[in-house]
């Protein structure tokens, strides 16, 4: 994947890429959605343990306390992990105070990238105060997510600090090409969401005869393929699981890589098929 640095801290560490602001974000993250109590506490602890250094949460998925103590529980410096989360749309009109919540539900001293959930109507408000945010030391980066061509177009000429990153679907059946390379043109780094295809949609890709197929001829799991297909794209990724064995795979990605012919194969399982309504 161009662009992506490994780290210094070894082959067991999510390698990273530059972000425009000169950051560094792992190219691989566990994602949160639907995980709570415990169950979250331990993933975000394990994930970590095994090299995860990026945790994507989000104000929606009401788990930013459990991620916070999944952090600290780890026992890694938090300078070392990459946190990001979400304003959702109900918060977009008292953002300042919407973030100053996330922060204190985290209890990580700062956010390293605050993102919107998806546009809405005062979405630029509330990117303002993420700009604001970062000027006070409380936010060190901006993304959005689930914008595609025309709203990006549309939010880009409002904003003073350019985003970073664009989480948007992206699995094999919603490969996305033209929006996937109009984001990457401007220079911003795409980060996929449902990279496994969401749940309730995970068995169809996974049972998939042509990835099942390259999966046997690497001796690596059809998950694995699929997340290294993405990052020779050159999109990152944050696949959630609180299944510690699914958690150490999903980060094993870096000691193979696909041929172009498997990449050509993988691209013509296109449907077009989106998995969520945003």
């Amino acid at each position: 994947m161009s662009g992506i640095r490994q780290t210094s801290r070894g082959n067991d560490v999510s390698p990273t890429i530059r972000l425009n602001n000169g950051m560094e974000l792992p190219v691989v993250g566990i994602g949160t959605y639907s995980l709570h109590g415990d169950t979250c506490i331990n993933a975000v602890a394990i994930a970590i343990q095994h090299g995860y250094r990026l945790i994507d949460t989000a104000s929606f998925y009401r788990n930013e306390v459990e991620v916070g103590q999944g952090v600290r529980q780890a026992g890694i410096p938090r300078e070392e992990i990459f946190v990001q989360t979400k304003l959702y749309p109900d918060q977009y009109g008292n953002a300042d105070k919407a973030i100053d919540e996330a922060l204190t539900r985290l209890g990580l001293g700062y956010i390293d990238m605050l993102l919107l959930h998806h546009p809405a109507t005062n979405d630029v408000e509330a990117y303002c105060a993420i700009e604001r945010a970062i000027q006070a030391g409380k936010v060190r980066s901006a993304g959005i997510s689930c914008y595609y061509i025309q709203e990006l177009g549309d939010f880009l000429g409002k904003v003073s600090v350019r985003p970073a990153l664009v989480q948007n679907e992206i699995h094999p059946f919603y490969q996305d090409d033209l929006v996937v390379e109009h984001i990457q043109q401007q220079g911003l780094i795409v980060q996929s969401w449902y990279p496994l295809g969401g749940r309730g949609y995970t068995g169809a890709l996974l049972n998939n005869a042509i990835l099942r197929r390259i999966a046997t001829a690497h001796q690596k799991s059809v998950a694995q393929i699929i997340l290294r297909w993405d990052l020779q794209r050159g999109i990152t990724v944050i696949p959630g699981s609180s299944n510690p064995e699914h958690i150490r795979e999903n980060i094993s990605l870096f000691n193979f890589s696909l041929t172009d012919e498997e990449m050509e194969s993988i691209a013509t399982l296109n449907k077009n098929e989106k998995h969520d309504w945003y």
